[in-house]
């Protein structure tokens, strides 16, 4: 195996459990599952470090993580949209890798900053899109007399929002402050 991918495992790895690790120190829990964490932020470090692709992989293993550690599953189709495809969606944080490279050569860090967090809300919504879908799809029992499409909305936004906006402000705190971290070394 040459180093360059040896290197790549190694961080999807680490950061995959890095990111399930700071998904247990959580800020604020919801009853039927959901918390203000930074589960995000280190699979949005992969993304930036090595683009979609590395993201992807390690929101992946992120959701397997948390699958083996006694998530809260109804059946295997919510547990695939709820974790995998949930924690998988972030690693499109990547979409603003070049402009955040491009910034970073540069140093100039009002557009890294900005980068950063374009990259990180769209990333963060996908993953509020998915649990969106997940919640009216198989938690309309929780909506009571309310439209499921609310109840799903106001539940997910409920957590998200803040998961999004702390991930963002560490990310460009971390980021701007230590560029080094978004550098990959062979």
């Amino acid at each position: 195996m040459d180093r360059k991918r040896l290197q790549f495992l190694l961080e999807v790895a680490i950061l995959g459990a890095l990111s399930f690790i700071l998904d247990k120190l959580t800020l604020f829990e919801m009853p039927q599952g959901g918390s203000i964490t930074l589960v995000m932020l280190p699979i949005i470090l992969m993304a930036y470090r090595w683009g979609i692709a590395g993201g992807m992989l390690t929101g992946f293993i992120t959701g397997l993580l948390k699958v083996v550690s006694g998530a809260y599953i109804l059946n295997v189709y919510q547990a695939a949209l709820d974790y995998f495809v949930a924690y998988t969606v972030v690693g499109f944080a990547a979409v603003t890798v070049v402009w955040l490279m491009n910034s970073r050569k540069t140093n100039n860090k009002k557009s890294m900053a900005m980068a950063i967090v374009v990259g990180t809300v769209f990333g963060g919504l996908l993953r509020f899109l998915v649990h969106y879908i997940g919640g009216i799809v198989f938690f309309a029992d929780f909506a009571g007399d309310q439209p499921v499409w609310l109840y799903s909305l106001v539940y997910n936004a409920s957590y998200m929002v803040p998961s999004i906006i702390l991930c963002a402000i560490v990310a460009v705190i971390l980021f701007t402050t230590a560029p080094r971290l978004l550098k990959r070394a062979y």
